[in-house]
């Protein structure tokens, strides 16, 4: 795979660069080169607009012609990138957006920010890294710098993307046009981290590559980590999302566990976080969601098999994640059951179909599974996200319901409000004073004040 061929002296310039790698790296310092984005979504479009603040001429590549329509009449698509923000990326003339693939011999640098995610069989799906490569493979040129950012397993930039672009382009990588890998780190909604803020792992193809990468990323994140190989910043991401699914699943087992001892998880978490060492607080949920923590796991499994290894623990963690959806809609059942009614014919509402709090993401929502395990039992279903006014069309699921306001009436007609997602900008007194019967894994309802004997969380 490659890892054994690390880059010397990572992040610092070497002694003598090659004329080619001088010049960008030159423009680079002074904010002149061309910053190329492809991929205008919830990681593309942060970026552009971060380069672009930065004082960057930014070109953006999305094949969604409707995206490059809405930002040229300034309107976002993205709910924390302001309408204001677009009006303002749009206004001086160092953004264009475009469909047009040949301009990616206009742009000096060229960040990759498509997804990945896994296929029918749970393997990675590389098919959007692999058609962005012959896209751009025709229009390179001699002294670019193509970063991929896309989360993906170590080996993906050397042994996918590398050929893609040599072949297409008839150019040599480290030599003609220079490679990195530096992952996104995107943490929508967070209202602590920016792009801006959080530290950007970059590792390059050779020492050139990595000189030119450090020095595109140091103008517009924080703080740059440096590592010795495309295939360790590559690791770093799965690494980081691996993590947290399996203590999520950890915490998620933990609360089925208590909640059949008649113990609250949340108590005891709150408990346990007293302890001012050895203890990093993770909550339960009704299922992992969003592009990275439910996909990168099975990345990881995936590449084990491939050197005969078996992750038992990671491929464990999956499955208690998975069946999390499952468990909720068993509360819901159970807690009619409890009041005398049947799930068929049950009116249920949920809360939040986003995959985390405040954000605008439906993507791996456990929602739609959720809502689609319901609506089998015969469950006469409807949804409130203020964030979300139509249900999107999904690669597995293509629900047409749309955003009901959320009032007392509402409220009291349904037979089981099904908290999913915690937005702040719900309230959450009414949902639980209107409410017949709450099942709330989120715990959204945990500092409301009132009765909770209708409540299981």
């Amino acid at each position: 795979m490659g890892t054994n061929r690390p880059v010397e002296n990572a992040g610092a310039v070497p002694d003598k660069l090659s004329s080619r790698c001088q010049t960008l790296w030159q423009a680079l310092r002074a904010r002149t080169a061309r910053v190329g984005v492809i991929g205008l979504g919830y990681v593309g479009l942060p970026l552009a607009n971060l380069f672009h603040h930065r004082g960057f001429p930014v070109i953006g590549f999305d094949i969604d012609q409707r995206k490059v329509e809405a930002l040229q009449a300034g309107v976002s698509y993205i709910g924390h990138i302001p309408a204001t923000r677009v009006a303002e990326l749009m206004a001086d003339g160092r953004f264009l957006p475009t469909a047009d693939f040949s301009r990616i011999r206009e742009a000096d640098t060229v960040s990759i920010c498509v997804p990945t995610p896994l296929d029918e069989y749970r393997e990675p799906d590389l098919s959007f890294i692999e058609s962005t490569g012959r896209a751009i493979a025709p229009f390179l040129r001699p002294g670019q710098l193509i970063v991929l950012e896309s989360t993906t397993y170590p080996g993906t930039t050397r042994e996918v993307l590398l050929p893609i672009l040599e072949a297409g382009s008839n150019l040599k990588a480290g030599t003609d046009f220079f490679l990195a890998y530096s992952p996104e780190r995107e943490d929508p909604g967070n209202p602590h981290f920016s792009t801006a803020s959080i530290p950007k792992v970059v590792g390059g193809l050779n020492a050139e590559s990595q000189v030119l990468a450090v020095a595109l990323y140091e103008q517009a994140a924080g703080q740059i980590v440096p590592v010795t190989s495309l295939e360790v910043a590559e690791a770093c991401k799965i690494l980081e999302n691996t993590y947290r699914a399996v203590n999520i699943a950890l915490v998620n087992e933990m609360k089925i566990l208590f909640d059949r001892m008649q113990l609250s998880i949340w108590e005891v978490i709150e408990a346990a976080k007293t302890k001012p060492f050895g203890f990093q607080a993770f909550y339960p949920g009704p299922g992992l969601g969003g592009h990275c923590i439910p996909i990168d796991p099975f990345y990881l499994t995936w590449l084990a098999r491939r050197f005969g290894l078996n992750t038992r623990f990671i491929e464990l963690a999956g499955e208690v994640n998975s069946k999390m959806p499952g468990y909720v809609v068993e509360q819901v059942i159970r807690g009619l059951n409890g009041q005398g009614k049947a799930v068929k014919g049950a009116k249920i509402a949920i809360i939040g179909i986003a995959y985390k709090k405040n954000v605008d993401d439906p993507r791996e929502s456990p929602a739609f599974e959720i809502i689609k395990e319901l609506a089998q039992w015969g469950a006469d279903l409807s949804y409130h996200d203020p964030h979300i006014p139509q249900m999107p069309r999904m690669r597995k699921y293509d629900l047409r319901l749309s955003s009901q306001p959320l009032s007392e009436s509402y409220l009291g007609q349904q037979d089981c409000v099904l908290i999913v997602t915690d937005h702040s900008a719900i309230d959450w007194e009414l949902v639980l004073r209107a409410s017949k019967f709450v099942v709330d894994p989120r715990n959204a309802l945990g500092q409301v004040a009132g009765s909770r004997e209708h409540v299981i969380n």
